[in-house]
């Protein structure tokens, strides 16, 4: 059955403005750039430059007919026609007087193009170069091959109607492996670096008659207890091998100088891009006091347009009120208003970025001072968040993707929030604190015999610090340091 009823709900809706302005929070100073230039060729009524004082109050009565005569001359429906506009058509938005600081990136052949180049030059049957291209293809960045041969056998059925024999897949991945840098092609870690010993072994007949046998010892190694040296269990391979520990630290020398990923060897990393980090904050250290700038890249100067303020005023103070006219006027209203919108977005982005870093550098003080790990104090988004008076999520938009450049290196400012723990005494410590100490202690461990996680924990409780083994463990994993086993080292 149906009815009728009259409701009344209370909704909470985000603003195109606000919609604009959280975007655009969330973005780093170089995108911010490219969002800016975006922005102004969409929208001819914004430019750079400062904003000049309200209508332009200094304009003469002359210039004001000027003015005037100049918007009976403008031809909107010319304009508006055009779809390739002046602004759209300059290559530079500024001035020649201004440094382009372009940091230009060379280029050059990809990897895969190299391995395509060098297979040109190898004298083998098409049939042969056809599957090795088709391999090199499936090649990963690393320069593996990590698909099983099958599947391209059966790719290569279902794609292309090729009919391939696996031994035929073999003979080309014969082709790619002499290829360089060695060990590219390889299926696994373990047929990589036996490829680049094997021609180390093979191209180094003239070497020393000690690195010969060095070399040797390693292809043996990686061949036939691969797990044992993957584990770091170097007893068991000194009595499989029956050799003394100096020979087997010479042989273990030849493999750690291999390269486990060839594909990234080269001057172009394959697909990989160059990322340049600019800091969205500077921070300077002056007679023992803390000195925060905004980066100016990260505040650039935008204003409306002069000439759509005049447009505007001109034709909505009555001339001549056809549809052409109050479409040119809708047009510039839109362009002026969506500019409007536009710069104070940016501005709010300033302030918020600028109140929230100040709150960051005024709690982590002792840090920014000293620049000792040790000193950062625990902080966690809502600490912040209440410091500034606004939400969580605005903080965390701020921390996730913004830098910070300080007199000991550039950081990201997510960097500086870490968790809490109780020391012994009752104080409260930041968990950066306990990493800095769990990884001096590792470092300064014998290598001969590493200290377990369990050790770990027992040195920092001796310390004065309150953590549990399966915490050592987490801290240690977010550091990149491997388990004890995997950390040892022969004398």
């Amino acid at each position: 059955m149906l009815k009728q009823s009259l409701q009344q709900k209370l909704l909470q809706k985000l603003s195109p403005q606000q919609i604009q302005l959280m975007k655009l929070l969330q973005l780093p100073t170089t995108e911010l750039e490219v969002r800016i230039k975006e922005e102004m060729e969409a929208n001819p009524a914004l430019e750079e430059g400062q904003e000049q004082e309200e209508w332009d109050e200094e304009l003469t009565d002359s210039n004001e007919e000027e003015g005037s005569e100049a918007m009976d001359d403008f031809d909107f429906d010319e304009y508006l026609d055009d779809e390739t506009p002046d602004y759209r058509l300059s290559a530079q938005n500024h001035g020649a007087d201004i440094e382009d600081k372009t940091v230009p990136f060379s280029g050059g052949a990809t990897f895969f193009e190299r391995l395509r180049d060098q297979l040109g030059l190898l004298d083998v049957a098409s049939e042969v170069r056809d599957l090795a291209e088709h391999i090199i293809g499936n090649l990963d960045e690393s320069g593996y091959l990590r698909r099983d041969l099958e599947s391209i056998v059966n790719d290569l059925a279902f794609t292309e109607g090729a009919i391939v024999e696996r031994e035929a897949l073999e003979e080309s991945l014969e082709v790619i492996q002499l290829l360089d840098p060695a060990g590219v092609g390889a299926r696994n870690l373990k047929e990589c670096l036996l490829l680049q010993l094997r021609r180390k072994f093979e191209g180094e007949s003239g070497s020393k008659l000690a690195r010969r046998i060095s070399q040797r010892l390693g292809i043996e190694i990686l061949e036939h207890h691969f797990e044992a040296f993957s584990k770091k269990h170097y007893a068991r391979i000194q009595k499989k091998l029956d050799i003394d520990e100096e020979s087997l630290r010479d042989a273990l020398d030849e493999i750690t100088q291999l390269n486990p990923k060839p594909g990234n060897s080269g001057a172009d990393s394959s697909r990989g891009s160059a990322v340049q980090i600019v800091p969205d904050f500077l921070l300077f250290i002056e007679d023992n006091e803390l000195r925060l700038q905004l980066n100016q890249r990260n505040a650039p100067e935008l204003r409306i347009s002069p000439m759509y303020k005049e447009m505007m005023e001109t034709y909505a103070s009555g001339a001549k009120a056809n549809s052409q006219q109050k479409d040119a006027l809708a047009f510039v209203k839109q362009k002026v208003d969506s500019a409007k919108w536009f710069v104070d977005a940016v501005q709010q982005r300033q302030r918020t970025l600028t109140i929230t870093m100040q709150a960051i550098v005024d709690r982590q003080h002792a840090y920014f001072i000293s620049g000792d790990e040790t000193d950062l104090r625990p902080m966690i988004l809502k600490d912040i968040a209440d410091e500034v008076k606004m939400d969580i999520s605005t903080v965390s938009r701020v921390a996730n993707s913004k830098y910070v450049q300080t007199p000991y290196g550039t950081f990201l400012l997510k960097s500086f929030f870490s968790e809490s723990l109780t020391t012994e005494t009752g104080e409260e410590v930041s968990s950066r604190e306990v990493k800095k100490i769990l990884e001096e202690a590792i470092e300064a461990e014998d290598k001969r015999k590493p200290l377990s996680d369990e050790k770990l924990s027992k040195e920092l409780n001796d310390k004065g610090y309150n953590i549990a083994r399966r915490t050592v463990a987490k801290y240690r994993e977010q550091l990149g340091i491997p388990v004890a086993r995997l950390r040892k080292e022969l004398g």
